[in-house]
């Protein structure tokens, strides 16, 4: 897959950043020695981190030099390393680790957050923010676009789509056993957007990627254009012309 664009991300910036701030509130720490912002992207994450745990040791890890990047130009006395979550490991002194809609593109997040999770001291939390989102018509639709029209047999286009997330029965019963306590909760926002292009424009800072890589420019263009018409139908404007986005999403805190 190509490498994330961090300006493309950071249009939505404010959206974007009430989940971790939402998430972060519900963290059960005073004054953690080190904390690791897993998938940081460019930042806005880590800054809420250092605002918060100001006496702690504060460092974002992602695996995008383009977030790396910016990151490091938003907090340039933070530390920052370029990682592969599904490999790296905490130092014993790690007290949070804490990841913002990053798991949900790890090939076997479960298996990888219970790893990390059970890596931390006790009394270490891991608090993890995802999407859960696939059943919502604006990711959907990605899928129906995908599976018409001349990119339809592109092998990297079938394989484009996030799957779904497991329930929260299922990472109740694989966190629980390694943790004192376990917080699983949704929470629904209702994004206001001024059109349907701004709809594409925020999916093409995070699950439209995929698709993107696998055509080529004039492929991708007309692959928008499909999806932009079916945005268009799918969500009806407001009284004032503008769209509400429904996005759902998941978080666990779970401490060790």
């Amino acid at each position: 897959m190509e490498d994330w664009n961090a300006r493309q991300y950071l249009k939505f910036e404010d959206e974007r950043t009430r989940p971790p701030r939402d998430l972060l509130a519900q963290v059960p720490l005073q004054r953690p020695r080190r904390v690791v912002d897993l998938g940081c992207g460019p930042g806005n994450s880590t800054e809420l981190l250092v605002d918060r745990f100001p006496d702690a040791e504060i460092a974002g890890l992602d695996s995008s030099s383009d977030m790396l990047r910016e990151a490091r130009a938003r907090l340039p006395k933070c530390r920052f390393i370029e990682a592969d979550m599904t490999t790296w490991t905490p130092e014993p002194d790690t007290d949070l680790l804490f990841a913002n809609a990053a798991f949900q593109w790890v090939p076997d997040h479960e298996r990888v957050m219970r790893g990390l999770l059970a890596a931390l001291p006790e009394g270490g939390v891991l608090a993890v923010q995802m999407p859960d989102n696939t059943r919502e018509p604006a990711t959907a639709l990605q899928r129906e676009v995908a599976a018409h029209g001349p990119w339809a047999n592109n092998t990297r286009i079938k394989a484009a789509a996030r799957a779904d997330l497991p329930s929260p029965e299922a990472y109740y019963d694989l966190f629980k056993p390694v943790c004192a306590a376990l917080d699983i909760w949704h929470c629904v926002y209702n994004h206001v957007m001024e059109s349907p292009r701004a709809i594409v424009e925020w999916f093409m800072g995070s699950s439209l990627r995929p698709y993107m890589a696998a055509l080529d420019a004039g492929a991708r263009e007309a692959f928008l254009a499909a999806y932009t018409a079916r945005i268009a139908e799918a969500y009806q404007p407001r009284f004032d012309g503008k769209l509400l986005l429904r996005f759902p999403r998941l978080f666990i805190v779970a401490v060790r």
